[in-house]
């Protein structure tokens, strides 16, 4: 039973993209941290931090290039397990393109991509990569989001693992949006799990902007027998320097 068991990737970032990029010469920082109080506490591999009472994050370090391009840094990328401890998972490198001015548009689209360096702790794989494709809606109070994720170990395209998540917000004031938001993992786009063996999880999400910080913080519930029970989550996110001054 435990062979015929599917393995989903636990996630070090539990977000929705808006194709919201940072300014063009803006060095951002967004730390990310969730906690699963109670979760699979089947290793998917031997020797695999187990998502039960873990506690998952990293640092991920952003430059807006230009208008339409950021580039980011995951470092470090870290957990800490009820058998393993505390311990390094990875690193791993994003692009992300997506149209300019993205906040102020009704209609908006994207794609990121990452490239991720695993430790063995992480990912039986060393070179895994996530394609993140972006598509959404800002109405006057309302946020309709879609990333419809494909997920790679370089083991062949039948083999890409759709894993799309989604986001509706509601826009309370200019500093606080309420959301529902919902994580999945369907399997292999060859032929996905039975829907008792896929990874469904629906969180209520709360975005605050306090001076210059954005906070995002949320809790999530399993909506299947394969997916975590209970995990919550915490992001903070700074520019450290203003937008440049855009000369004509």
């Amino acid at each position: 039973m435990l062979a015929a068991r599917p393995a989903f990737a636990q996630g070090d970032e539990i977000q929705v993209y808006d194709a919201g990029l940072a300014a063009k010469g803006v060095f951002n920082l967004t730390w990310h941290n969730n906690f699963t109080p109670k979760g699979d506490a089947v290793p998917s591999f031997p020797g695999a931090v187990v998502a039960d009472k873990s506690f998952n994050g990293v640092t991920e370090w952003a430059y807006g290039v230009n208008r339409w391009f950021e580039a980011g840094l995951y470092l470090p990328l870290y957990s800490w397990d009820k058998n393993l401890g505390f311990g390094y998972d990875g690193f791993k490198l994003r692009a992300l393109v997506a149209v300019p001015g993205a906040d102020d548009r009704r209609f908006v689209y994207g794609l990121g991509f990452e490239l991720s360096f695993n430790a063995k702790r992480w990912d039986e794989t060393l070179t895994t990569s996530e394609f993140r494709p972006i598509v959404g809606w800002h109405f006057d109070r309302v946020d309709l989001i879609f990333n419809p994720i494909l997920d790679t170990a370089y083991d062949g395209i039948k083999n890409l693992v759709f894993a799309p998540s989604m986001r509706f917000a509601y826009k309370v004031n200019d500093a606080t949006q309420l959301a529902l938001e919902e994580y999945a993992e369907y399997g292999p786009v060859k032929e996905f799990a039975p829907a008792g063996q896929q990874s469904h999880q629906l969180f209520g999400v709360l975005n605050r902007t306090i001076g210059k910080v954005d906070i995002e913080t949320g809790i999530g519930f399993g909506l299947t027998g394969a997916s975590d029970d209970v995990t919550m989550k915490f992001m903070v996110a700074y520019d450290f320097n203003k937008p440049r001054a855009v000369t004509k």
